[in-house]
């Protein structure tokens, strides 16, 4: 059975947590990087939000490919910032976890619209979890570039074939969105304990 686009993010979310219940670096950005070809079915609706998705994965997996056995916990990436004071930076892993997590909050609240709400348009789906997730983090040119990306999104209905639409599809998308969001919440509330969940682009 090939499964739907969510397999392997959803085999994956198995193994993000340690046996102490710790966040690992690899494993998390990995099911990041299983979501990169979600975003591809959108077209260039999303290309931007794909575009930041992808440099942060690579940023994060940078720092840890430069120490894997020290950047293992994926807190451990942005302890070291906060204590040097760097984690404000635009280039600091800190920043790269904060919008790769935002990027995934916008993601779950997109496939959540479409879950509950089988009769919206693509475009009002891809505009509403924006409305709820990035737009207040973002700038006037950001929101404006977003506005006119979800214009060139797909019908629902011509999305839904391309990702494959079956009875698996709607069970999946249910699970990433239940699933996902407990480790996305757990990054939020770790950088809110380091004064960072509120910065804005």
């Amino acid at each position: 059975m090939a499964g739907s686009v969510f397999t392997s993010a959803l085999e994956g979310m198995k193994h993000v947590k340690s046996e102490n219940g710790e966040m690992l670096t690899k494993p998390f950005l990995d099911v990041c990087k299983q979501l990169l070809p979600v975003l591809d079915k959108f077209g260039a609706a999303l290309s931007p939000v794909k575009s930041d998705v992808a440099n942060n994965i690579s940023r994060l997996e940078t720092k840890y490919s430069s120490n894997p056995s020290e950047f293992n916990l994926l807190y451990s990436l942005v302890r070291p910032e906060i204590e040097a004071k760097t984690a404000k930076s635009s280039s600091s892993c800190t920043n790269a976890l904060l919008w790769l997590t935002r990027g995934m909050d916008y993601l779950v609240e997109l496939f959540r619209n479409l879950h509950d709400n089988p009769d919206w348009p693509l475009s009002k789906a891809c505009t509403e979890a924006y409305n709820k997730t990035l737009k207040k983090w973002h700038n006037w040119i950001a929101s404006s570039g977003f506005s006119v990306g979800i214009k060139l999104a797909p019908e629902r209905k011509k999305f839904m074939e391309i990702i494959g639409e079956t009875a698996d599809l709607t069970s999946d998308i249910q699970k990433f969105c239940t699933n996902f969001s407990p480790l996305l919440e757990e990054n939020h509330k770790f950088l809110d304990s380091v004064g960072m969940d509120n910065l804005k682009a």
